[in-house]
């Protein structure tokens, strides 16, 4: 039973550290291909997927998160590898 308890108490400290959010990274718009639901992306460096900067064509899900962007834009957005394609899944204006 003892050791139940602790490898119950050691679960409940672990989790949090896989549940913490993917952090944003930083980007300009440089295309916008809406019909195909892709944005192409001057980025910085994406720490979660070990990529260095870049400018690069990411598809995007759900294609309504492109709803208000236009080329110029300033923007963090997290991206993905999902069954071999970067996918930004997150995007919002930077302030």
């Amino acid at each position: 039973m003892k050791s139940l308890i602790t490898l119950l108490a050691g679960l409940a400290v672990a989790v949090p550290l896989y549940a913490q959010p993917v952090p944003l990274s930083e980007g300009t718009v440089r295309k916008l291909d809406v019909p195909n639901a892709k944005i192409t992306l001057r980025h910085g460096p994406l720490v979660n997927l070990d990529m260095p900067p870049m400018t690069m064509v990411f598809r995007v899900q759900p294609p309504e998160l492109m709803n208000g962007l236009k080329v110029g834009d300033t923007v963090r957005f997290r991206a993905e590898s999902r069954d071999g394609a970067y996918v930004v899944t997150h995007i919002e204006r930077a302030p």
